[in-house]
């Protein structure tokens, strides 16, 4: 992963980048009790994946490495609508 983060030249960001990674998977299980943050947290790792896709389109990647991450906004996209129709 640190050769990754430095051919996209973000290895700056990758602490931050696993932290929140981490701190959404606690979320998303945390969500199954409170469905609030688990809305929070897909929400921002579907950010996080749309991002992602977006520098792998930048650095001009091969469509199948750029597929898991659009795959994961998608996976994403879908536990935030769910939990977003739990809260009401």
């Amino acid at each position: 992963m640190v050769a990754e983060f430095k051919r996209y030249r973000l290895e700056n960001f990758r602490l931050l980048t696993g932290v929140l990674q981490i701190l959404g998977a606690v979320g998303l299980l945390i969500g199954f009790l409170v469905p609030i943050i688990g809305f929070l947290a897909a929400a921002g790792l579907a950010l996080q994946m749309l991002l992602g896709f977006g520098v792998r389109i930048k650095i001009r990647d091969p469509l199948l490495l750029t597929a898991p991450s659009f795959i994961f906004m998608l996976m994403n996209g879908y536990l935030c609508h769910s939990f977003y129709q739990n809260l009401f």
